[in-house]
């Protein structure tokens, strides 16, 4: 998997308030959703890069079935 970039992002406390608690309806980190956000408005708009990776799978992995 390619390095991940780094962004500082100033948002308004408010924005940010927002954002963490739709996040945490989703059960996503604030990190997480503003990626989704912005992967889903590029792909929208027709600008999602074919060389994008999938955003990384978190949390416990499934467990195989015995």
């Amino acid at each position: 998997m390619p390095e991940r970039k780094s962004v500082l992002l100033r948002l308004d406390p408010a924005v940010h308030d927002a954002l963490a608690r739709w996040a945490n309806d989703e059960l996503r980190s604030t990190n997480a959703q503003i990626e989704f956000l912005l992967r889903r408005a590029l792909a929208d708009a027709g600008r999602m890069p074919d060389e994008a990776g999938r955003i990384p799978k978190r949390g416990r992995p499934r467990k195989a079935d015995e």
